[in-house]
């Protein structure tokens, strides 16, 4: 289950990291492993996709330490789609956590009652 919701969820990570400031791929998956698993061959398809949809755009920066960093940054789409994820996200847990609040407050028995 937590991968299901991890997918769903990571084009919405990845905006709410460019929000704070353009980034490389590299440095958003640095990002993100610090709080959960990712890997960096998940990140660069994500980033494909992110740029199809308008909601990031690329720039080149130079690098003395190699060849030029692709950068991304976040369009006013992806300002507005973010907006949107983050209202659909709020709505979605205040869903689950009603129906969870709900059966433990009838006394219904939680999955871990019943496992024992």
């Amino acid at each position: 289950m937590k991968t299901q919701l991890k997918k769903g969820t990571l084009d919405m990570c990845v905006l709410a990291i460019l929000e704070q400031a353009d980034s490389y791929a590299y440095e958003i998956v640095s990002k993100m492993a610090a709080t959960m698993e990712i890997s960096e061959g998940t990140i660069y398809p994500l980033m494909r996709r992110l740029q199809n949809e308008s909601w990031v755009k690329t720039y080149l920066v130079e690098s003395s330490s190699g060849p030029s960093r692709k950068y991304y940054q976040l369009t006013d789409a992806g300002r507005s789609e973010l907006r949107a994820m983050r209202r659909e996200w709020r709505e979605f847990v205040a869903e689950v956590e009603s129906v969870l609040q709900e059966h433990h407050a009838n006394g219904s028995p939680s999955s871990q009652e019943l496992s024992q």
